[in-house]
C-alpha cells in the first residue's frame, strides 16, 4: 500500500533501530555534517541489513540520508546504471 509507513521485517534488524533518525540526515557537506556522516556510517558499518536498506533507497528515490553506509551521491551513482536497465 503506497504511504504504509509499517516498518518492513528487516528493520528489526537493523542497527540503526535505536538510534535518532537525524543522526542519518547530516545537515550538508560541512565538517559537521562530514563528523555526523561517518558517525552513521560507523552505525552503518556493524549492521547486518545494509543491502536491503540502500535497496530500499534505490527504490524509493530517496535523494537524502545515509542508508545501507551510503551517501546520497553513492546512492545516486548505483542508481544510475540501474535507471538505465529496461524492464518489461
Amino acid at each position: 500500500m503506497k504511504g504504509d509507513l509499517s516498518p518492513l521485517p528487516w528493520m528489526r534488524e537493523a542497527a540503526c533501530r535505536n538510534e535518532d533518525p537525524d543522526l542519518f540526515f547530516p545537515p550538508g557537506e560541512s565538517k559537521r555534517g562530514a563528523a555526523q556522516s561517518d558517525e552513521a556510517r560507523g552505525v552503518c558499518g556493524v549492521c547486518g541489513v545494509r543491502q536491503p536498506c540502500l535497496e530500499l533507497a534505490l527504490r524509493t528515490n530517496a535523494e537524502y540520508g545515509i542508508w545501507g553506509g551510503f551517501s546520497p551521491k553513492e546512492v545516486g551513482r548505483i542508481r544510475g546504471p540501474r535507471s538505465r536497465t529496461v524492464r518489461f
